[in-house]
């Protein structure tokens, strides 16, 4: 299709918005490191209610959009698919903005030479909702430009025109999109594209089939480790077992004599082999002596010594109201999550190819912009010159947003001049992730008269999570004082409370952690719902009664009470033992997305059973209702292997286990038997939907299980004492 020429069109009010809000946030922050905490806080708050537009190029329709010959609609879509339905999502938004039959677009990955990169990252539950604007608009503007040019094809007035399933007709006459566009060099893009009424739409709103189903059924090569490119050779990476290594020397002498080997590479930081076969690579990796500096022989002990609340630097991230006194009579409760491992079925891994000034890289990842940045800056070359061409992931959940070894292939295949092929090992995969990190929370309240809570403090300590990823630069985390990673969830959502306060503690962790699904808001709801069911049986009231009467009025909290309200309807919540199954009932809000849940739970043979789960969410509107269900699923049984079974140890300063079964997970004989998800809208525009789901499982276990037992289950994973 014809490429766009025109690069005159002007900014609209909504871009001008966007870039001025975020200008402002920028000038805030750096306001903020002067005037300290007042200021903090109350961008800390934005922060954590931001639901992120998205901010790259949305004026050049011909880089989103490719007509073919046959009459279909490709769409270049920045945002990646990682199972969770973004590719059908979009397709329903430009479908109904185009007047197109859904069979009739077909969505790809954008690679980077497209122009279409999103600078940000595929992640924080921002796929559909940030999109939502900006892509109907530039479809509307196709749509626009096609009618324009048919109009002048046909030698009709573009109100003598309709558009009908990817034709455009009038007076008898008629083109299709492919027709239309056929010779046209130069496209005239519109300013102010005029929006369908939602109204109108016959896709957005209804639960529209995946549209990426049959080549995930039918095993089509779709994923990374799927790719290939012609004389391919394969790579591996020499690593070290032991936490926080760093490399030295190596000596690759017997390496380099033994079968298959094509070259060994030295780099300053690490030490490679590229062989004929994988295989081969590996045993020759395997032979290779390495001199490492490392820290001494670490456990888990210790890393539960070193994540206590009161190590580290704090931020109080949220406050009102006078703090709790040594004479309250208070309630103090410290709870913990350990160290988790992204675990996706997918390995980490890249196909790169180096030649003539040139790479190509074939990659599942989440950050198209900063793997081709990373790779132009390693090998010298401009952002240009580094084609990145993202594939299906294999499971993302956080984990694809760092890609340091598509830089380590890029390197390989300059070596050999040749197509590298490098994945990690399972092995290699779970003791270099970058792990869930652990939190320790302490939780103090004490009850007034009326037997609601005067006063609420929350104090918990976590590494990182964004801060010093490669999403977020170094200097923002000093400035703003806290992780907007690790405080998600951390903040307190019962505002009616009159006093309150939540401190965040950051503490540096010897091995490497970062974006894990949902961020801080697994543990940090666990901790505090699973206190609050605690303070409701305190005061004799009931759980659903006590968390309503210290919810605001404001928008954000007259929607958490709507969630709460119909999951209690939906599950006929009750605090009564029946048949041996007890009901625990959690909310939170993430990414200004309320859900709540109840957890239907027996004792079985002294383990935890669940079975039932029912899930009340308001996102906002539904693009497509059942594409959010699966979403709601998939966090309630990644949750509960989470809240009941994964675990990652340190052994002797190595992260342990290394392989599925020691390392465990939910099976499909733990997943509950029913997951009953009610959609409401709370507001007229999509809104998270990937994370807030994974929020309340566990203190709705936790809860369910305290009925049961008596016990109140303060750690993560959740196992029962032996009495009982």
């Amino acid at each position: 299709m014809a490429t766009n020429k025109n690069s005159n069109k002007g900014v609209s009010r909504r871009k001008f918005l966007v870039k001025g809000g975020l200008g402002t946030l920028g000038v805030l922050a750096v306001g903020t490191y002067i005037f300290r905490n007042p200021i903090r806080r109350g961008i800390l708050g934005k922060v954590n209610s931001l639901e992120m537009p998205y901010t790259d190029n949305t004026d050049k329709p011909m880089i989103w959009f490719e007509i073919t010959s046959d009459n279909f609609i490709r769409l270049h879509s920045p945002k990646m698919e990682m199972g969770q339905g973004t590719f059908t999502g979009i397709a329903q938004m430009a479908a109904d903005e185009l007047s197109i039959a859904m069979h009739r677009i077909k969505v790809v990955h954008a690679a980077s030479s497209t122009g279409n990169v999103d600078s940000f990252a595929t992640g924080g539950s921002t796929s559909i909702s940030g999109l939502w604007q900006p892509l109907r608009e530039l479809s509307a503007m196709l749509r626009t430009m096609l009618l324009k040019e048919a109009s002048h094809k046909l030698n009709l007035d573009i109100d003598q025109l309709i558009v009908e399933d990817g034709t455009i007709i009038g007076k008898g006459k008629q083109l299709t999109f492919a027709q239309v566009a056929d010779g046209v060099d130069e496209w005239v893009v519109p300013d102010s594209p005029v929006l369908k009424d939602i109204k109108d739409y016959k896709y957005v709103g209804k639960p529209v089939p995946r549209i990426d189903l049959e080549d995930k059924v039918f095993g089509d090569p779709i994923f990374g480790m799927d790719a290939q490119m012609p004389n391919m050779l394969y790579g591996a990476v020499v690593r070290s077992s032991k936490i926080g290594s760093v490399f030295v020397s190596a000596d690759s002498t017997t390496a380099e004599k033994m079968p298959g080997v094509v070259k060994i590479i030295h780099e300053a930081d690490f030490v490679a082999v590229v062989a004929n076969s994988m295989i081969e690579a590996e045993n020759a990796k395997n032979a290779i002596e390495v001199i490492w500096e490392s820290y001494d022989n670490l456990n888990t002990k210790d890393i539960v010594e070193i994540m206590t609340v009161g190590n580290g630097s704090s931020t109080i991230i949220q406050k009102k109201g006078k703090a709790l006194k040594e004479k309250d009579n208070s309630l103090t409760m410290e709870f913990r999550t350990p160290i988790g491992a992204h675990a996706q079925i997918e390995p980490n891994g890249v196909v790169a190819f180096v030649k003539d000034g040139k790479a190509i890289i074939k990659i599942s990842t989440q950050v198209v912009g900063l793997t081709r940045k990373e790779v132009a800056q390693r090998l010298d070359l401009d952002v240009e010159q580094v084609i990145v061409e993202p594939t299906f992931l294999g499971g993302g959940f956080g984990r694809r947003l760092h890609t340091p070894h598509a830089v380590q292939a890029a390197l390989m295949s300059k070596a050999v001049g040749r197509p590298v092929k490098y994945f990690f090992s399972r092995k290699e995969e779970f003791q270099h992730d970058m792990f869930r990190p652990p939190t320790h929370h302490v939780i103090s309240g004490n009850l007034n008269e009326e037997g609601l809570l005067n006063v609420l403090e929350h104090e918990f300590v976590s590494g990182d999570v964004g801060n010093d990823s490669a999403l977020i630069p170094g200097f923002l985390p000093p400035i703003i004082g806290a992780d907007i990673g690790a405080i998600r969830g951390g903040f307190i959502q019962y505002t009616g409370i009159p006093n309150f306060r939540s401190v965040y503690w950051h503490v540096d962790l010897p091995f490497a952690t970062s974006w894990w699904r949902s961020l801080g808001l697994l543990a940090n709801t666990f901790a505090m719902e699973s206190f609050m069911d605690e303070m409701a049986i305190r005061a004799q009231m009931n759980a659903v009664e006590f968390r309503l009467r210290q919810i605001a009025d404001d928008p954000i909290g007259i929607r958490l009470k709507n969630v709460i309200n119909a999951v209690t309807d939906k599950a006929k919540y009750s605090e009564n033992i029946v048949e041996g199954r007890a009901m625990g009932l959690a909310a939170s809000i993430d990414a200004n997305t309320p859900c709540a849940q109840i957890a239907e739970v027996s004792i079985v043979n002294h383990e935890i059973v669940v079975h039932k789960v029912t899930v009340a969410m308001d996102p906002g509107l539904a693009v497509n209702p059942d594409q959010i269900r699966a979403q709601c699923e998939g966090c309630v049984i990644m949750g509960i292997s989470a809240v009941l079974y994964e675990q990652m140890f340190v052994e002797n300063g190595e992260l342990a286990p290394t392989i599925y079964g020691p390392y465990k997970m939910a099976l499909m004989k733990n997943a509950p038997k029913e997951i009953d998800v009610v959609l409401l809208q709370g507001k007229d525009t999509p809104g998270a939907v990937g994370e807030p789901p994974l929020g309340p499982i566990g203190a709705a276990i936790a809860n369910a299980v305290r009925r049961l037992t008596g016990e109140r289950l303060t750690q993560l994973p959740l196992k029962l004492p032996k009495y009982i």
